[in-house]
This record gives C-alpha cells, structure tokens and sequence, in this order.
C-alpha cells in the first residue's frame, strides 16, 4: 500500500505517504487510502496524536499526481464512465487533504524534503511541523492556471504573515526551508536522521497530557482564532469550564499533591 498507517508507541499513530518513487505524489488510490487513515484516527479515541511524513529521502509529498488525476477529472466532466475506486478518489479529495475534516487529535509533520502544491496545502493542516534542511516548499496553482482551493486560501494567512503569504500563492515560487523557518511556516529544522525521531518525541510529550484537555485546546485554538476578541473571550471560557470540573483535571491536582504521575482517564 502507498499509504501505510502504522501505531509506533502508545496513543500515537504514524501515517507514511510511501510512493517515493513518484515523489509521494497523490493518485486517486492514495486519496482514498489517506482518506480512510485519517477516518480511523479521528475514530480512535485511544489515539492522542498524529504524525505525518513521506517515504524517502527527497520529498515529502509532491502534491497531486497529475498524470493519473487530470485523465479522471477530464473523463468525469465530460460525462463519461470511470472507474469506481478513481471516483472515489476524486470525492476523498478534501477529507485526503484535510481540508474541512476534523481530525479531532493533534497532527505533527515530519517534512523529509519537499512540500509542493497539495502536498503543502496537506501539511497546512498540522499544528506542529518539522523540516529536513533540504526540504523546500511551494503553492504552484497559479502557474497552472488554477485557485488554490485546499488550505491554503483558508489556513495560509491564519498562520503567516500577508506579505510572506501573498508571495507564496501568487510567485508560486519555492522557498528553502530555512526561510519557512523564519517566516514562521515551520517550527524548526531538524537532520533528516533525527527528523522522525524528533516528531515522535513531540507526538510522545502531547500525548502522555490530559487527552480530554489537549483535545478542546486544539479545537478551541481553532475556533477562536477567526472570532471577534469578545466572542473569542466568551467561547474559551464555554469550552474551559467543564475540564475545570473534569476528572482529569481533580486526578491531576491528587497526582501533584501524592507527588506521582497522572492517571488520565479521559473524562
């Protein structure tokens, strides 16, 4: 399979885009296999994070695979048959890309070399992110005569500045990783021989947290961060004053007072 989903340590699950040979990019058969990891994470209330990277050592994911996309979408649109699985494909697109699907746990990116197009526009939707030194990355639809309609015209101005932003999407030049660094893209960059390592030892740390509390934190970041600053005042305090009285935030404060570490129960 070109999509391998794999369970590395307790509540932390590894989602590989694995076709390095055609630069990890996406055909209708990874959509749809990407599509059905990311339903089974968000499924698993045992899993408490999420880390993404691609196989290789070159690229992380070279967005759509256009020589087996653009056939389909052209056969589709002309009212003609295809096959079912590369229908299927074409409609896993957004969840694939996480582009509107709620993940509901927290995604960190591996990003082993470079990020182009959707593959870019995939890894928008993670909350921490990691770079190999070599890694670049570009949101190349314009040159292609196309709106960049996954995340990045939705996400990419929540997360960087107008100025970095407006170069990436309308240049659709790449930029180095040392750069995305600066501009705020990425959080660090890390070896390519200590870069998985570094994003499960992160996945780890979130995870051995209140699971209940680090799930309403990451939904509650995001809904706030479009929201006028008094309902963002209003909407934290709804979402903050049931973990209050949690069982997990009393089993943290006995845990503190016995001087042991927590019990989370999720609840």
């Amino acid at each position: 399979m070109s999509i391998r989903l794999d369970r590395p340590q307790p509540g932390v699950a590894l989602v590989t885009l694995d076709r390095p040979e055609k630069a990890n990019s996406l055909n209708p058969q990874m959509l749809c296999d990407l599509a059905h990891a990311w339903r089974e994470i968000a499924d698993d209330d045992a899993l408490r994070c999420a880390v993404l990277t691609g196989a290789g050592a070159r690229v992380f994911c070279g967005g759509m695979d256009m020589a087996s996309t653009i056939p389909v979408s052209q056969r589709l649109a002309r009212g003609e048959r295809i096959d079912a699985r590369d229908f299927e494909g074409l409609r896993s697109v957004e969840t694939a890309l996480l582009a509107g699907f709620d993940l509901r746990t927290p995604l960190i990116c591996a990003i082993n070399g470079h990020a182009r197009a959707g593959g870019l526009d995939l890894m928008l939707a993670s909350e921490i992110r990691f770079a190999a030194p070599g890694a670049t990355f570009a949101l190349e639809e314009v040159a292609l005569g196309l709106y960049p309609t996954g995340n990045a015209s939705v996400l990419l101005l929540q997360q960087i500045g107008w100025v970095h932003a407006f170069e990436l999407l309308l240049t659709a030049q790449p930029i180095d990783a040392e750069r995305a660094r600066d501009i705020g893209l990425v959080n660090r960059l890390v070896e390519p021989g200590a870069l998985l390592d570094t994003a499960l030892a992160t996945a780890q740390r979130i995870a051995d947290n209140a699971p209940l509390a680090v799930r309403e934190t990451r939904r509650g970041l995001r809904e706030i961060i479009g929201m006028r600053l008094a309902d963002a005042y209003q909407r934290q305090e709804e979402i903050g004053r049931p973990l209050r009285r949690s069982e997990d935030a009393r089993e943290a404060q006995r845990a503190f007072l016995e001087k042991r570490t927590p019990r989370w129960q999720g609840r």
